[in-house]
């Protein structure tokens, strides 16, 4: 069995367990009575990537099915990645955003992130406006409180370092107190199967959905290399030569000293601003997208490698 089909098998296999766990779980379903609602949620306002002023309460998430996180746009480490991630989920439900499912980034840096600069961030991950995906600013003691109120708020830990702040988001829905925390590096497949199945207002024969799956083949293991690949780097890069946000893969560990490419995932913050000449151009040709740093331990580097190595050899 190839390592993409191993792949495929298990792309599929997380997200059954996913549909058949989370779809079931009564603990979800808000008591009635619930204080999720009007009084609980503040209605500050916020300013969106294009100066529309809108109420947190009142028009974000107010009879809505949302996705909500907290970003900052210089970010070096994981919100390029959790923007990435988001808009693979954000591609599948396509259809529906604007509609009855929203997206919304709040910076947590206002001083920084204006609407223009918001507005500069959305177009390089290929966000547009209108799309039902805003990225929004407002008073920083408003954000905090939002933060707070939403769970996404480390007390003693955030207050004076950005670069600390909770990389969790929230998914929802408002009108039902549904709200669940989630990891910008679930499986994308299984958030937006939350965000327009479980969460959402129009509910789905699960028989049908699950029908068929009962036949599927045994799931083989995969490797640390495959699971570290898929999980962090899916979102902006393939292993073909098409590009994504980043550049195509194809060829990289013959292409690049392996040195080289060890220090590019171990610190390319670091790598930028020593201005080596490869990442630059990298960062100048993919509309200065920075390439995050992961914070990936030197064993996960050599499994990353590998795997890239082994997946040239086997397609």
């Amino acid at each position: 069995m190839t390592t993409h089909s191993a792949l495929g098998y298990l792309k599929r296999l997380v997200f059954i367990v996913a549909m058949l766990t989370l779809g079931g779980s009564p603990v979800w379903a808000a008591p009635k009575g619930a204080p999720w609602g009007e009084k609980y949620f503040p209605n500050v306002e916020l300013v969106n990537q294009d100066g529309k002023t809108v109420r947190f309460y009142d028009d974000m998430i107010k009879d809505k099915v949302v996705a909500i996180n907290f970003i900052y746009t210089h970010c070096g480490d994981t919100c390029p990645t959790e923007t990435a991630s988001l808009r693979q989920v954000y591609k599948l439900l396509a259809d529906r955003m604007g509609k009855d499912i929203f997206f919304y980034s709040i910076s947590i840096d206002p001083e920084h992130d204006t609407p223009k600069v918001l507005k500069e961030y959305a177009e390089r991950f290929k966000i547009g406006s209108g799309s039902g995906w805003s990225f929004l600013t407002g008073p920083k003691a408003d954000t905090t409180l939002l933060r707070k109120k939403l769970g996404l708020f480390r007390d003693g830990i955030e207050a004076n370092k950005l670069g600390e702040h909770n990389t969790s988001f929230l998914v929802g829905n408002e009108s039902t107190g549904q709200w669940i925390k989630r990891s910008p590096f679930d499986e994308p497949k299984v958030l937006a199967w939350l965000l327009g199945r479980s969460l959402s207002h129009a509910k789905a024969d699960q028989k049908a959905e699950l029908a068929g799956y009962a036949q599927a083949q045994k799931i083989p293991r995969i490797s640390k290399g495959e699971d570290l690949f898929r999980s962090r780097c899916d979102s902006c890069h393939s292993l073909g030569a098409a590009d994504g946000l980043g550049p195509g893969l194809q060829g990289v560990t013959q292409r690049r000293d392996r040195a080289w490419l060890a220090r590019w995932l171990k610190m390319p913050d670091r790598m930028l601003e020593e201005k080596d000449p490869v990442a630059t151009e990298l960062f100048n040709r993919y509309r200065k997208l920075s390439m995050p740093n992961l914070r990936l331990t030197d064993a996960e580097i050599e499994a990353l490698i590998n795997y890239m190595e082994a997946y040239v050899q086997t397609n």
